[in-house]
């Protein structure tokens, strides 16, 4: 049977390592997880305490296509709390996780080949859904002058999107206020979409996250609770759209998704107060960034920069090898410490590049570190190892 030309997109090549440390551990071996982007926390205790309720008192049926309106009404809270803004929660748009939240503002946004810019690195993912939908992704080559943001003078000509995340997947690398507001600017000048991947928010080590709603209205704002609100697996999140968007997305979100998952609405709705059990999580990523930015140089991986947010270091790894998906595998196999090549983040640069997750316990972190320190040491010594992903 034919096959589109809009579904030869690349693998999700951290979706390669996970399939290959499981292997592994259904081998008997005992992995270490620095590949995968998803708190070792489960979802808050409240959220899965309302979920139990709500199963027992009434089916879990459809919802209408923007979600529920106590959940809009409590993410517009949260953007007081955390931000200072005053949101209409109309405004608001629950999701099925940030990715049915990409889909539909890339199609309500942009027509087939339209043009839309990203960062590299980058969340690989935005590329992929681009040429899914028959956009035309244009990777930004950013640099680490502007710590691996993108920066106005880096636009090219004749786009009509573009999609930035601060903090960013994989560097953790935030946008300031100024930063934010001049790409903004520059995409109001040239009639260019803005879309704000705001994901890691809440994650943040000194100084918060600015929301590009705190910049201008005109924009797309895209969040999850995958992230700071540890639910991952339950694949639920939310956009914020210009007023005059909303029908738009909810024509699309009616026909594309339904809803969002019922269950997973009532949880997230719970997560939204528990802030005390979200902070102590967050205490745990701030511990494990403090060993990690000593434990990776003292095992021989030094060129790494201090992350803003998130739960990554990205490494350049350049003098330790050319090929990074190799060296993943070899650190797999030698170590037990399953990492993410750079190739899925930047298609150019990321041959020499590594991403490390420290989202996994403190307990963790501590023997992944230990067992790089004697991998490396061994490794200096010792022809390096062939191994595939």
């Amino acid at each position: 049977m034919r096959n589109s030309r809009r579904s030869a997109v690349d693998p999700f090549i951290v979706m390669d390592v996970m399939e290959a440390a499981r292997k592994a551990e259904a081998a008997g071996r005992h992995i270490v997880h620095m590949e995968v982007g998803q708190p070792g926390t489960p979802a808050p205790t409240a959220a899965r305490a309302a979920l139990a309720v709500a199963m027992e008192e009434g089916a879990l049926g459809y919802t209408v296509a923007l979600g529920l309106p106590e959940l809009r009404r409590r993410i517009a809270a949260l953007y007081a709390e955390w931000y200072g803004l005053r949101i209409n929660p109309e405004r608001i748009v629950v999701t099925s996780g940030s990715s049915a939240g990409f889909i539909l503002a890339f199609t309500g946004l942009f027509d087939a080949g339209d043009r839309v810019g990203l960062g590299e690195p980058g969340y690989p993912s935005y590329r992929q859904i681009l040429r899914a939908l028959d956009l035309t992704p244009v990777g930004i080559q950013c640099s680490d002058a502007n710590r691996l943001q993108p920066v106005p003078s880096d636009l090219p000509d004749n786009l009509h999107g573009l999609i930035v995340a601060s903090p960013a997947n994989p560097s953790g690398t935030m946008l300031s206020k100024d930063a934010l507001s001049a790409l903004i600017a520059t995409c109001r000048d040239r009639d260019v979409a803005f879309v704000s991947d705001e994901i890691y928010h809440g994650i943040q080590y000194g100084r918060r996250a600015v929301c590009a709603l705190e910049v201008s209205d005109d924009v797309y704002v895209i969040n999850s609770f995958s992230k700071y609100f540890s639910m991952t697996g339950w694949r639920i999140g939310w956009m914020v759209v210009p007023e005059d968007h909303v029908r738009t997305i909810e024509r699309l979100a009616q026909n594309l998704f339904i809803c969002p998952s019922h269950a997973s609405q009532i949880a997230a709705l719970a997560a939204l107060d528990c802030e005390d059990e979200l902070q102590g999580n967050l205490a745990v990523y701030a511990e494990n960034r403090r060993l990690m930015m000593a434990g990776l140089p003292a095992a021989g991986i030094s060129q790494i920069a201090p992350p803003d947010g998130a739960f990554y270091i990205y490494a350049d790894v350049s003098d330790l090898t050319s090929d990074s998906r190799a060296f993943a595998a070899e650190i797999l196999v030698g170590a037990g410490v399953a990492v993410t090549p750079g190739l899925d983040f930047d298609p150019h640069r990321g041959a020499t590049t590594l991403r490390f997750s420290y989202a996994r316990s403190t307990d963790e972190i501590h023997e992944g570190l230990a067992r790089l320190r004697t991998f490396m040491a061994q490794r200096k010594t010792m022809p390096a190892r062939t191994a595939k992903l």
